[in-house]
């Protein structure tokens, strides 16, 4: 079997292309990693739903859910500001996290846990769906085609040599 660099019979059906950068890094980690933390509850709420019924369930989904919320905020702001300033996008990462930290910790400080919260059950969901949702993103991530030099530019002086 030959590459279609070398001569002779082609391989595959046609010539191999060039791939370009990821479209949409941002909003496909998030599907992908919000997917597999999805089958993580799912996992997780079958034994929670045996042992503590839905009360368990109800418990270890909304840990979950919360932990996708966290992480899907930034998902998003990295689609949103790093699209139009790449650059800053840490900075903003950084005040978006600051901002969830204390306004989900406001929120449940001030609510409270409900009478039909488990919190082992919270903490079981919670974990697993940062186990799952860390997975996919670094599998994502892996397999994320991110341009790091830009392509040379031809001189305009009528020479076709490069420098």
């Amino acid at each position: 079997m030959t590459s279609n660099a070398e001569p002779g019979h082609r391989s595959g059906n046609g010539p191999v292309g060039v791939s370009g950068p990821t479209k949409s890094l941002w909003l496909g980690l998030l599907k992908l990693s919000a997917a597999a933390a999805s089958a993580g509850l799912v996992l997780a709420g079958i034994p929670a739903a045996l042992l503590n019924g839905t009360g368990g369930v109800l418990s270890s989904t909304f840990g979950g859910l919360l932990v996708m919320a966290f992480f899907g905020i930034s998902l998003l702001v990295g689609h949103f500001v790093g699209r139009n300033n790449p650059s800053g996008a840490i900075g903003v990462f950084v005040v978006t996290y600051f901002v969830k930290v204390v306004g989900f910790a406001l929120v449940l400080f001030v609510i409270g846990a409900p009478d039909w919260l488990h919190g082992r059950w919270f903490l079981i969901g919670a974990v697993t769906a940062v186990v799952f949702w860390q997975a996919a993103e670094i599998y994502g991530f892996s397999k994320a085609r991110l341009r790091i030099y830009n392509d040379p530019q031809p001189v305009k002086d009528g020479n076709d040599e490069q420098p």
